[in-house]
């Protein structure tokens, strides 16, 4: 990946492309104020540093039946890298495992965890979180109200 500048034309099409990814080079142009052509150079050049990483449709969870979500703590019982690679092995596996983190605090990992209902979640901790080997403890809360999802970078300040 080659390593560039960025200005503040890149920060506005960065800024547009997570409000709409989907927007053509020329629709890029008239927001931005640049030609469709300077846009097109511009976004290939952050794609190939690699500060756009790809492109995805933002889904309705609950219009498609996923109506549960929960945040969901893990405490393994033993730690190593063979653990650690398993643990990331079984979350990779499970769909249902909307992103994993490996945190400080009084957790090992944070799960979001995203299911058609509570039956469903129940079933992955019962049926495939517990019996997982070393997972000493789950501890899980059940989100009421989401007040905020995908909200992008905050592009106020220049990487370094």
């Amino acid at each position: 990946m080659q390593e560039i500048s960025i200005d503040g034309f890149d920060i506005a099409l960065l800024e547009t492309l997570q409000q709409d990814a989907n927007l053509t080079n020329s629709q890029l142009a008239d927001i931005i104020n640049l030609s469709p052509s300077q846009c097109s150079r511009r976004r290939t050049a952050l794609e190939n540093a690699g500060i756009i990483e790809g492109y995805m449709a933002r889904l309705n969870p609950q219009k498609l039946g996923y109506e549960f979500q929960a945040i969901t703590r893990v405490n393994l019982s033993t730690h190593s890298e063979e653990i650690a690679r398993a643990f990331s092995a079984f979350v990779d596996q499970n769909p249902e495992i909307h992103a994993a983190y490996s945190v400080s605090g009084d957790a090992d990992y944070v799960l979001l965890i995203r299911t058609q209902n509570l039956q469903k979640f129940a079933d992955l901790v019962h049926g495939k979180l517990l019996p997982f080997a070393h997972v000493a403890q789950v501890r899980s809360e059940i989100v009421l109200i989401s007040l905020k999802e995908n909200g992008g970078l905050s592009l106020n300040h220049k990487p370094e």
